[in-house]
């Protein structure tokens, strides 16, 4: 069943529901995943997040884009609507083939003006029960154009502390799907099973190293420095906190100081998850950049017009330059909606791949990573990149690359094309 939550803009909602555990649906870790990641997965802007209020208790909320559905009229003008279904697959990756859980629920949103962009938000209850953690599928398909788009989330059940027992609720009394928020932002945090208690916070400075290249043999930017301070907040009988965020950084919140799980708040100036300003332009060129360049780039008065000078350069007229600019920094803000961890998804190994090289043809899943192969899977002169999970108290989605000095040449081949304007596809 649905839960209905406030909209942004009034909108009419009808659901109907479906659940149990059927046939199996593909999301076994053999499965390619590719798709997840590519260009037409963002047709539907989908984005969800898993609240957990109580144990054996777990809830997705999902926000969708009216602007990226096909409104249909009855003929003579509006109301006009849209018809979606949003399910989710349940699965514990350790036996795939055993679907835990699944529901579906039938959406029918109704406006008179169908080209506006607002926000559509409902959720759904997660009924697998236990304390092992599962992973889910969420998908949305637009029946109107037969459009869909998902996304997979990781359900811990291993703590009774983890960052989904908390949720941030914005001015508007709705879920922020964003943990990326700006300096000076007001957050109200649900966090029923915290209700009472005292919270141990802390702010960490932001994490600015970069990834190095696929090649190098330098370790990841770390995650474990200290704190530039420290402070406790008290969760109210409600179950519900308050505090406005600083500086740039990150807060950690922990109901127990004896473990390192929490509930973590990134704070980032700019336009994330998208790519707008001159400043957001022009730092993901550091990777294919020389340090002359980036220098007169990170020192230029007017950012904007130094990237487009860049791009003007290097794809020969202002047409090419304009493909290079929309295919890099498409790519940019995908890393940003999908591989957002300690710190921006673009600086992060999936980040740095994704942008370089592009979509994977394969992409297999499992409990330690993920494995990225662009080419054939049976031959050997593919590219094969492999990422394994990190254990970061601050995000669940920290991939680390497994760097080989034998991607160097490809490296350099991919960025020169990068350099002369041309769009990399492997």
């Amino acid at each position: 069943m649905i839960r209905r939550l406030q909209f942004i803009v009034p909108a009419v909602l009808a659901a109907a529901s479906f659940s149990g555990c059927g046939g199996y649906v593909p999301v076994a870790a053999g499965d390619n995943f590719a798709y997840l990641y590519s260009k037409g997965a963002a047709a539907i802007r989908l984005e969800a997040r898993v609240y957990q209020p109580a144990a054996n208790e777990a809830v997705i909320y999902y926000k969708l884009r009216t602007a990226d559905l096909l409104y249909k009229g009855a003929g003579g003008g509006g109301p006009y609507q849209a018809r979606l279904v949003m399910g989710y697959q349940a699965y514990n990756p350790s036996d795939p083939k055993r679907l835990l859980d699944s529901a579906s629920t039938f959406i029918k949103d109704e406006r008179m003006t169908p080209s506006e962009d607002k926000a559509l938000i409902g959720s759904m209850p997660l009924k697998v029960q236990g304390s092992t953690p599962f992973l889910v599928r969420a998908t949305v398909h637009d029946l109107n154009r037969n459009a869909e788009s998902t996304l997979l989330l990781r359900v811990d059940r291993g703590s009774a502390a983890n960052g989904q027992t908390f949720i941030p609720i914005g001015a508007n009394s709705l879920p922020v799907f964003n943990d990326f928020v700006p300096p000076g932002t007001k957050l109200t945090v649900r966090a029923e099973s915290h209700a009472g208690t005292i919270l141990h916070a802390a702010h960490y400075p932001p994490i600015t190293k970069l990834p190095a290249p696929v090649f190098a043999d330098t370790p990841p930017p770390g995650t474990d420095g200290p704190p530039d301070s420290t402070f406790t907040i008290s969760v109210q009988a409600d179950g519900t906190f308050s505090f406005t965020t600083g500086a740039e950084g990150f807060y950690h919140f922990r109901a127990d100081t004896a473990s390192s799980s929490g509930f973590t708040v990134f704070v980032s100036t700019g336009s994330f998850p998208e790519v707008t300003t001159g400043k957001d332009m022009a730092a993901p060129l550091r990777y294919i950049t020389s340090t002359k360049e980036w220098e007169s780039l990170s020192q230029a008065a007017d950012p904007r017009k130094e990237v487009e000078r860049f791009w003007t350069d290097a794809a020969g007229s202002r047409d090419r330059a304009r493909e290079a600019i929309a295919a890099y920094y498409g790519r940019v803000e995908t890393a940003n909606r999908y591989f957002s961890s300690y710190t921006e998804g673009w600086k992060t190994d999936r980040g740095l791949v994704h942008i370089i090289f592009g979509t994977p043809s394969t992409i297999r899943m499992d409990e330690s990573g993920e494995t990225w192969t662009y080419g054939d899977e049976t031959n050997l002169m593919s590219m094969v990149f492999r990422f394994i999970r990190r254990n970061d108290p601050y995000s669940d989605n920290d991939l680390i690359l497994q760097r080989n000095p034998q991607f160097k040449s490809a490296w350099y081949r991919n960025v020169e094309s990068w350099r002369n304007g041309r769009i990399v596809q492997n």
